[in-house]
């Protein structure tokens, strides 16, 4: 994620990156605004849809796609 974007993170109600790790900028953000976070989902954007409707447990590491 691009630091300038940031504030796209506000329409955010969770974020899934693909690439892993506590340390990966998007885990940083969401921590700093309460958001749930998922890495390490490596076909996130393969998956994932522009208007896919996902359901994010972040407590279990669990992302599902509601189709």
């Amino acid at each position: 994620m691009d630091p300038k974007i940031t504030f796209v993170v506000l329409l955010a109600t969770a974020i899934v990156e693909r690439r892993g790790g506590m340390l990966v900028h998007r885990a940083i953000i969401a921590r700093e605004y309460g958001l749930p976070c998922i890495t390490g989902v490596a076909d996130a954007s393969a998956l994932i849809h522009s208007g896919d409707r996902l359901t994010v447990d972040a407590y279990l590491g669990i992302v599902t796609i509601d189709r």
